[in-house]
């Protein structure tokens, strides 16, 4: 069965990985894929030794969920963290086992 979900991605700090899949479990997400990933974007190269690299971290989920978890990650951290985040819609294969 085709499904169309919205693929959220999300790329932070590592130090902030975990409450940030904890975030996507509460609104719903039924799993993700976590990412070590570095790059260079409007503030420069981050990711040192101390640091630890940046991750991404990716979940399929309806659009509702897609949104509610970009109204709180924008609550939450976009302000005093790196984080950056955006939706695509997607069309998936066995689509019914992503959602709850």
């Amino acid at each position: 069965m085709r499904v169309t979900l919205i693929k959220t991605t999300i790329v932070t700090e590592s130090l902030l990985a975990d409450k940030i899949v904890a975030l996507i479990q509460r609104h719903g997400s039924t799993g993700h894929t976590l990412t070590k990933v570095e790059g260079q974007g409007s503030r420069g190269v981050r990711a040192s030794d101390w640091e630890g690299r940046n991750v991404k971290i990716e979940t399929l989920v309806a659009e509702e969920t897609a949104n509610a978890i970009l109204d709180e990650l924008n609550e939450k951290y976009f302000e005093d963290y790196a984080v950056i985040a955006w939706l695509s819609e997607v069309t998936v294969l066995r689509g019914e086992k992503f959602l709850g």
